[in-house]
């Protein structure tokens, strides 16, 4: 190798951490852009004209899905987009597009014109997933789960900041500013990887071999095995939120239940936040596919002393528990899905996976719910349970066979 070529290998290598950082921070202020109005909306909703509180409720719960109804929808679109016209585009778009429609929400003049603004940053959105495909393509795969870690620790730091922030800023400068502000802090996001992401150009698709989508994957059962997976893991972390308010009830004060409740929810995300990274690294060294059969069975063992816990600091310590065992699944499902799809297909590939975790977002409250409701609380922990083992069988038995010739 010759000293241009060395030089220019040691430039790529910087790249890629850098492109890491833009990408987190990006991550970040994006999430925390999509999640913020949840304290304020039911008040939001009423300012825009709504008085009945049965309707206060209902919009409220429309406007706030709206986002992600169509951000699953655009995922696998925004995805290929990636593959064929570049990735670094797919940021700069949605980073472009989140910052005006953020800020045009703070304008809004009807729970109509809210909906559909909402409806339209999940559309035009997407910078956290296209982040993840990018970061995976760009990584080293040597590096790759640890950056991936890191990319999803960042991640899932905006869903528990998002509501904090949500709660403080309305009060010191108002609902409409605080839309404003989130818009003028995602244009940062969209100068910083406008100027700062490089994306390494890839050689062109030969003649003959422009295959695309599943034709173009050899063996298509890992790739099944982790959309199923990351379908798992949400509604791992989701199935509890529709019941742990009355689950909590139950053996906690009354004047402590709302509290409790809160930091119950908050513990999964921050013991994910803390073990996403270090579990990333470390499936870097011993496989991608352990980590996510090893975190399965955990998760499985842990949800069973859930269904009967008899004091609050029980469970919060489970979840924080549960949460340091599904970290490490977000960022071993994109490498996974990285290792066994062609360069060329991966964006698309990642954003079905995407699709797939939005579809265990909405699965998983609505089961968590209707089990809870029907048949028990204690259910929903130990239906999780059985759902998580058999997530973990199958991996085994799909990571058996897929190293077989």
């Amino acid at each position: 190798m010759d000293a241009t070529s060395l030089q220019k290998a040691n430039l790529d290598a910087a790249h890629w951490e850098r492109n890491l950082i833009v990408c987190v921070f990006g991550s970040f202020t994006t999430i925390v852009a999509m999640t913020l109005l949840l304290p304020f909306l039911p008040l939001y909703v009423e300012q825009l004209g709504v008085s009945n509180h049965a309707a206060i409720v209902q919009w409220s719960g429309i406007a706030y899905g709206a986002t992600f109804f169509t951000a699953a929808l655009t995922a696998p679109l925004w995805g290929r987009l990636g593959d064929r016209y570049g990735r670094k585009l797919m940021l700069i778009r949605a980073s472009l597009g989140m910052a005006v429609a953020m800020s045009l929400i703070g304008m809004a003049h009807s729970v109509w014109e809210l909906v559909g603004l909402r409806l339209l940053t999940g559309l035009l959105g997407g910078y956290a997933s296209g982040s993840m495909v990018l970061v995976a393509a760009q990584t080293p795969k040597a590096r790759s789960g640890w950056a991936l870690g890191v990319m999803s620790s960042g991640i899932m730091a905006g869903n528990v900041v998002g509501p904090l922030i949500g709660g403080a800023l309305p009060p010191l400068i108002g609902i409409r500013s605080t839309f404003l502000l989130a818009g003028a802090v995602i244009f940062v996001t969209f100068l910083g990887t406008t100027f700062f992401i490089r994306e390494e150009k890839r050689p062109p698709q030969a003649k003959g071999k422009s295959r695309g989508g599943w034709a173009a994957i050899p063996d298509k059962r890992p790739i099944v095995a982790m959309f199923a997976t990351g379908v798992l893991l949400m509604v791992a972390n989701m199935s509890i939120e529709p019941i742990i308010t009355v689950y909590v009830a139950q053996f906690v004060v009354p004047a402590q239940v709302t509290f409790i409740a809160g930091i119950v929810m908050s513990a999964a995300a921050l013991g994910s936040i803390l073990s996403s990274s270090q579990l990333g690294k470390l499936a870097d060294r011993v496989g991608h596919w352990t980590i996510i059969i090893v975190c399965l069975a955990v998760s499985a063992v842990l949800l069973i002393p859930q269904a009967f816990v008899a004091d609050g600091w029980q469970l919060i310590v489970l979840r924080f528990l549960m949460g340091v065992a599904l970290g490490g699944l977000l960022p071993c499902i994109a490498s996974v899905i990285r290792h066994n799809v062609p360069e060329t297909i991966a964006g698309g590939i990642l954003g079905y996976s995407v699709s797939a975790q939005y579809v265990g977002q909405v699965v998983g409250p609505l089961a968590g719910g209707y089990v809870g409701g029907h048949i028990g609380m204690r259910a929903v922990f130990l239906g999780t349970c059985v759902l998580m083992a058999v997530g973990a069988i199958g991996n085994f038995v799909v990571e058996r066979d897929a190293r077989r010739p």
